[in-house]
């Protein structure tokens, strides 16, 4: 199905369930409207982190944490809006603190059995879904005004679907994440369900205290999936990975060592919750590198996680119903922090093991080839070193004979030269001294030239 369809539908069907359940007066009427409810956000979350993938591809990592941002924050927000809604008629009537208590008493007691539909006596009740279920309407309009438009969308999807890759162990690895997202999610949820409890029955905190508790856990949850919008655009999701399991590793451990200590209870559950922020919108952004989530592949480790929901708040609240001097919760969490931080690596090397093979058969093929250039160079020296030694023979030969001719014609040149003034010499001797100086040996610079001067002194 186009995406912007299926997620405008959901939350479509979405509205009609928060509508129709503060009129609800029978329970089975409550529970369709529940399962309607939870139907659609199960495709909404599936839905939304392929919609990202299919758009942004592996570079979708910040969107990815601003998708799970705005789960976090409207799981913080949507209890406070309810808690406004009705802690006002609360206090009104009981005239106690406005803690937010479940108003069991406020539904007309006259024809329960008969009428599946009724206004409830507390009308704020009736605003407060009527405002959520207002706000996800229009978000659905939006959704289905971008499926009319389909003309850029169908370009990136073509681009996206042209980028499509599959890992080798593809299927390993979905299983692997299917088993990571169950852990990682049920501790998460199990923390912040039984952290109220377990404060106020185990660690000895009163009620406010143990409220406190449990806001600075989604509280810090919240911010810190705000601020892994902006990491993610810096940090790799595996790095991101290491340091949430770091972090949750290091948290749930102090808990169960500090299980008693109210100010090791704060500040381990801040960390907890701070931890916790980023591993899921990281873990699909990283699986995304490696090899293309389809639907399919989103549907199952997001159902792997559903299950982690839950199934593993369920049965941690009947064991620390029978072991109530245990702290189970806490127990839970160090072992799900212990799973998660072992399984990861395991991921990453499954993940990155056929990408190692084919680096070492580049560096080995290239290493060859390498070695097969240098023999071939040191053939070719050896082929040419004989007709290089012949060409430089065959050079110095002919200089040789360069120098010889030159030097023969050198030598005449300058025989020529000295028989001259001989012969001068041999006719003119007996001649006049003014015949010898006209004689061409006269003209060089010569002591020679001297020679008259110092005849002539003699004879006068």
């Amino acid at each position: 199905m186009n995406h912007f369809l299926l997620l405008g539908a959901s939350l479509l069907a979405t509205t009609v369930g928060l509508y129709v359940i503060p009129f609800c007066k029978a329970a089975v009427l409550l529970i369709l409207m529940m399962s309607i409810i939870g139907v659609s956000m199960g495709i909404l979350d599936t839905g939304g982190n392929v919609l990202i993938l299919a758009i942004w591809g592996d570079e979708g990592a910040p969107h990815m944490q601003a998708l799970h941002f705005s789960f976090a924050l409207g799981a913080f927000l949507a209890p406070l809006l309810a808690k406004l809604a009705l802690g006002t008629t609360v206090s009104a009537e009981n005239h106690t603190e406005p803690d937010f208590q479940p108003p069991a008493t406020n539904w007309s007691s006259e024809g329960d059995s008969t009428s599946l539909f009724g206004l409830p006596d507390n009308m704020n009740l009736l605003w407060a879904y009527a405002f959520i279920g207002t706000y996800i309407f229009i978000v659905s309009v939006f959704l289905f005004a971008l499926f009319f438009k389909k003309s850029s969308r169908q370009e990136k999807s073509k681009a996206s679907a042209q980028g499509y890759r599959r890992a080798e162990y593809h299927k390993s690895l979905l299983c692997l994440l299917f088993l990571f997202f169950f852990f990682y999610v049920g501790a998460e949820v199990t923390y912040g369900s039984y952290v109220f409890s377990f404060a106020t029955t185990h660690a000895g905190m009163e009620e406010r205290e143990a409220a406190g508790l449990n806001s600075i856990f989604w509280g810090t949850f919240a911010a810190c999936r705000g601020l892994a919008i902006f990491f993610a655009t810096c940090l790799q999701p595996g790095t991101m990975i290491v340091l949430s399991n770091i972090g949750s590793l290091a948290s749930s451990l102090f808990l169960v060592l500090f299980d008693k200590s109210p100010l090791c209870l704060w500040i381990a559950t801040s960390v907890y919750g701070a931890s916790m922020a980023a591993t899921f919108p990281s873990g699909v952004s990283w699986i995304e590198q490696y090899t293309t989530i389809s639907g399919k592949s989103a549907a199952f480790f997001v159902v792997g996680a559903a299950l982690g929901e839950m199934a593993i708040p369920a049965v941690i609240g009947i064991v620390q119903g029978q072991y109530p001097d245990l702290p189970i919760v806490l127990y839970t969490c160090l072992g799900s922090s212990i799973f998660t931080a072992v399984i990861f690596p395991v991921l990453y090397k499954l993940a990155t093991f056929p990408l190692d093979r084919q680096r070492k058969a580049i560096r080995k093929s290239e290493d060859q080839k390498a070695l097969l250039s240098n023999s071939e160079l040191n053939d070719y020296e050896e082929e040419n070193e004989g007709e290089d030694a012949e060409q430089w023979n065959e050079m110095d030969f002919e200089v040789v004979e360069m120098n010889d001719t030159m030097r023969h014609i050198i030598t005449e040149n300058s025989g020529n030269i000295l028989m001259e003034p001989r012969a001068d010499v041999s006719t003119q001797f007996l001649s006049s001294t003014l015949i010898f100086e006209s004689s061409p040996v006269n003209t060089a610079d010569s002591p020679v030239k001297h020679l008259p001067e110092a005849t002539k002194g003699t004879n006068t």
